[in-house]
């Protein structure tokens, strides 16, 4: 048995893609090509703001629990330094958005968010890109089950299911989503039934009528 790596794939996919469609926004806000009242300033400031959360305990995840298990199982066939670096780099970003994104729900102003939203969505590109090139296939020859069940335990912990389920929903294709269903069982389709509809509702909110149909 090898590691099971598809819900790390999917996380990864949604973070890259959240930053991403903030980036947009941002930049469509500001040139006047969208527009937030009182409402939606707010939800799209409390988006951010989770969504800054679901990357630094990602990445503090790795640093704390994956980056032990991969040097205790796989020794001098990884070098992690460039990517803890990343990871370094990250926090002081994830600082400046989120108190740019604090500004914007009682000012309106977008303009302030679109470079470090723009840097944050390019930097998280070539980082998880480079993470999983370099380190899944030595997960993948190297790492236990159970070593990776206690890294998937760790990257679970405190997150809320309301959203982080029917996001994965989002982000999975077809054949992923048949793949998690038979890893979760029947549950996974009762949780996602109770949830989808708020999580598509805030989707609505933050980017737009079509977002989250």
């Amino acid at each position: 048995m090898t590691p099971e790596l598809l819900g790390f794939q999917i996380a990864h996919r949604a973070m890259r893609g959240e930053a991403r469609r903030l980036s947009v926004l941002a930049t469509e806000l500001a040139e006047g090509r969208q527009s937030a009242d009182t409402n939606r300033a707010g939800a799209i400031s409390a988006f951010i703001a989770r969504m800054c959360a679901t990357i630094h305990h990602h990445h503090m995840s790795e640093d704390e629990v994956l980056w032990p298990v991969i040097e205790r199982s796989a020794g001098a066939e990884v070098d992690l330094r460039d990517l803890s670096d990343d990871h370094s780099a990250l926090d002081p970003l994830l600082a400046e958005i989120n108190g740019q994104a604090t500004t914007f729900a009682s000012t309106g102003d977008a303009s302030p968010l679109v470079a470090p939203l723009a840097r944050l969505a390019d930097m998280l590109d070539e980082h998880i890109e480079e993470e999983e090139r370099l380190l899944f296939p030595i997960i993948t020859k190297y790492v236990s089950v159970a070593d990776w069940k206690r890294v998937e335990h760790a990257v679970r912990k405190g997150s809320d299911v309301r959203v982080e389920l029917p996001r994965m929903e989002e982000y999975a294709g077809p054949e992923e989503l048949a793949r998690l269903r038979r890893l979760a069982g029947p549950m996974l389709t009762v949780m996602l039934s109770l949830f989808r509809g708020g999580y598509r509702r805030r989707q609505r909110l933050v980017f737009g009528p079509l977002a989250g149909a």
